[in-house]
């Protein structure tokens, strides 16, 4: 079968979305989301290996991302849970897809999540990277023991001035480093770092990954449209839908244990440990393990 590719832009709630597309239009559809620092480039071996067994992939820009723009240039440019979370499902209603597989890594999981957690009856399988990463600002401002707050350094950097700042400067530099202390065991190279290193240049970029990290912390509000569905994200809702989750064995990035979130998962589930020296990019790392766990979660 031959597919072809197709980058779009949408409409979608408060943005204009840019997407890949590939895959049969009448296939199941999935829904593959990003993280930080990473973009739709870590899903191309994902998107052509879906394809090819009938599905249709979608795989957004996350705001702040590539071709991905505010409708509005007076609106906020704001990265908490929730509000990721409704661009996920208004890119939905935007393309028309009633239900999806929803699969993620890093803010995409977290994305994934909520989307499973919230709204069950748009997603008929969950593919989680490290899990269920559902939280809340009160969580958030528990101190962890020192060990555990050296790994988010980068959170405590973005909370001052300095941190913007050198984020702004550094975007590149930035995300490199932590590209090569997450997945210590992944040797990338610059043409492949570099096509995605591009999507950093999206004017809302650092706003966007800025407040994300401050919102967590409790130094940066949200909006209040979205106080509902924080509300009931703070109380950690358990996940009905079918669900895999995927951890790789050699994840340098702050990731939580499997056993501590299992209990989270009440449908169908299992956990899957990839091993070969993987690491949090998963889908880009081990690309047939993570499209396995797609097909595998399809109840269909």
């Amino acid at each position: 079968m031959s597919v072809a590719v197709t980058l779009n832009q949408v409409d979608a709630g408060v943005l204009n979305v840019g997407y890949a597309e590939e895959g049969p239009a009448d296939g199941p559809a999935v829904l593959l989301l990003h993280g930080w620092p990473y973009d739709i480039h870590a899903y191309d071996d994902v998107a052509a290996l879906l394809a090819a067994e009938g599905y249709r992939s979608i795989t957004p820009y996350l705001r702040g991302y590539g071709t991905t723009r505010f409708l509005s240039d007076h609106a906020f440019r704001n990265g908490q849970q929730s509000a990721l979370a409704v661009d996920a499902i208004a890119l939905m209603d935007a393309l028309e897809v009633d239900t999806a597989i929803v699969a993620g890594f890093d803010w995409g999981a977290r994305t994934a999540d909520i989307v499973a957690a919230l709204w069950p009856e748009r997603c008929t399988g969950l593919v989680s990277v490290s899990g269920y990463l559902i939280g809340s600002r009160d969580a958030g401002r528990v101190p962890l023991p020192p060990e555990a707050e050296q790994q988010w350094w980068y959170q405590y950097y973005f909370a001052t001035e300095r941190g913007r700042a050198g984020y702004d400067r550094y975007r590149r530099e930035f995300a490199k480093l932590i590209w090569r202390t997450a997945s210590p065991q992944w040797h990338f190279d610059d043409a492949t770092f570099e096509r995605t290193a591009e999507s950093f240049d999206n004017p809302d970029h650092v706003a966007v990954a800025i407040h994300n990290y401050r919102w967590r912390l409790g130094l940066a509000d949200g909006e209040t449209q979205y106080d509902e569905l924080e509300n009931r994200l703070a109380e950690a809702p358990a996940i009905t839908v079918p669900a895999i989750t995927l951890e790789g064995d050699a994840n340098g990035a702050p990731h939580p244990d499997p056993s501590a979130y299992a209990e989270k998962f009440t449908g169908p589930y299992s956990h899957r440990t990839i091993e070969g020296g993987i690491g949090h990019n998963l889908p880009q790392e081990a690309p047939q393990a993570f499209v396995d766990a797609v097909l595998d979660v399809d109840p269909n």
